[in-house]
């Protein structure tokens, strides 16, 4: 349905059957987006595939990482290997991008490396490098089943209120080779989509998260919103603020436009 409305590029998630203590389903040769990348490619050999590649769908506990048994936060050094296995699988599945959304740190470097060694040298990485640690992220989370069983993700994403280490985090993933920026959420942070646009020449990459889509959709089923416009007013702006691509909901979006 997405193809035949126009759409030439998505990006994969996935919800596996089983989940355990490691992420495994990350990055088995039979997993979900492994499967789902292998089957779309072979439908639309011209489909651009974009993989989130996190851990947080596949882990038990909900977290981006392995849990340290002592600490009981992630562990981010034991999380590295698993996220370059991840790219590395998504990759052989037939993944054009590689999009990193776990926030470890040095994630940016250890996958480019890892792909690198494999031969992979020309898949881009579109990092999740400025991404906070956001109430608007709770219906995706939802779906996936991948909220935390405890804690939060508050000690590997961004606080809200920080707008100085955006440029930090963007810093960091330039000089460790990321070849394009997602800031999410979007519409809350359009100040922060400037700032990355302003600092970089890489593309920056709007994230129209679940909650801003589900807002939109709740108020228009109930009548209190023209969707449509509402909508386009909302991709405009991110537009405006200085993004080059739209992480979205884009099949409503393609029917408007041929309209």
């Amino acid at each position: 349905e997405a193809y035949d409305l126009g759409i030439r590029a998505i990006m994969f998630f996935g919800v596996p059957n089983s989940k355990d203590d490691i992420g495994t389903g990350a990055y088995i040769h039979d997993g979900v987006i492994q499967q789902a990348t292998r089957i779309a490619k072979k439908m639309y050999d011209d489909l651009l595939i974009v993989a989130d590649t996190c851990l947080c769908e596949y882990t038990d506990h909900g977290h981006c990482g392995v849990i340290d048994d002592h600490t009981h936060d992630v562990d981010n050094d034991k999380s590295l290997p698993l996220l370059v296995k991840t790219a590395i699988s998504q990759v052989e599945a037939g993944a054009d991008i590689i999009a990193p959304s776990n926030m470890m740190d040095g994630f940016v470097a250890e996958i480019r490396r890892g792909l690198d060694e494999a031969g992979y040298y020309n898949i881009p990485i579109m990092s999740y490098g400025v991404k906070y640690a956001s109430s608007f992220f709770g219906p995706f989370r939802d779906a996936a089943d991948s909220a935390p069983s405890f804690g939060d993700r508050k000690t590997y994403q961004m606080d809200p209120a920080n707008r100085l280490e955006a440029l930090r985090e963007l810093e960091s993933d330039l000089k460790e080779g990321c070849d394009m920026m997602i800031v999410k959420p979007a519409l809350s942070y359009l100040d922060i989509v400037r700032d990355v646009k302003n600092h970089t020449n890489v593309p920056v990459v709007a994230y129209n998260v679940s909650g801003e889509y589900s807002m939109t959709k709740a108020a228009a089923q109930n009548g209190w919103i023209d969707e449509e416009r509402v909508v386009m007013e909302q991709m405009v702006s991110m537009k405006r603020a200085g993004a080059d691509m739209i992480i979205t909901y884009c099949k409503d979006i393609c029917r408007y436009l041929d309209n």
